[in-house]
């Protein structure tokens, strides 16, 4: 079982996504963490000591964050077993995604352009998003997908993609209602499950 991150750990965690979403990658050192979180200059540079370091502790805490408010964990969620009703399940998540959890979706893609150039933080990130692939199958795979991995991936690909267009692409101008999504997500999962 991971330790659990201590709270000051936490806090500049929380801190870096702030810096993140609110002033883009460029910003994130550590003063400017330090500076965020109301710490006593040389605080993150005691838990990072370098800017990978840094990088992959807001990585930690976005993880966290995320396995915290998986509406898919633990065995006592029941499982969608139709498009309709696992379009409807995921419109929630993704709406969440735009709204109340817009900075740290900013922050992971701030992180996710930096990682281009960073191959430990590249491996950081791919090992938090398996569990959101590994469940995308397994929720396609209840339903009756006929290719539930391949499915999955692409169900991941199409949620990235929508909640991309609505937070900071073209379609952020005016960023989807939440019926908006489940008709699109519905749209997506009948193609999938056909005939299944």
């Amino acid at each position: 079982m991971p330790r659990r991150p201590s709270v000051r750990v936490t806090r500049l965690g929380d801190a870096g996504i702030r810096v993140l979403a609110g002033r883009g990658r460029h910003a994130l050192t550590h003063r400017a963490v330090d500076e965020e979180a109301d710490l006593p200059p040389g605080s993150t540079s005691y838990y990072a000591r370098s800017r990978e370091a840094l990088l992959c502790l807001v990585v930690d805490r976005i993880a966290e964050l995320d396995a915290a408010a998986d509406p898919t964990a633990g065995d006592a969620t029941p499982q969608p077993s139709d498009a309709v009703a696992l379009a409807d399940s995921l419109a929630g998540l993704v709406h969440d995604l735009l709204t109340r959890h817009a900075a740290r979706t900013l922050a992971r893609y701030e992180l996710t352009l930096e990682a281009v150039h960073r191959p430990q933080l590249r491996a950081r990130l791919d090992e938090a998003g398996v569990r959101f692939r590994d469940a995308a199958s397994a929720l396609l795979a209840a339903a009756g997908s006929p290719e539930p991995e391949r499915h999955g991936r692409l169900l991941v690909a199409v949620c990235d993609g929508m909640v991309f267009d609505g937070l900071a692409g073209a379609g952020s101008v005016v960023p989807p209602s939440p019926a908006r999504i489940r008709a699109d997500l519905r749209d997506v999962l009948v193609g999938m499950l056909a005939g299944v």
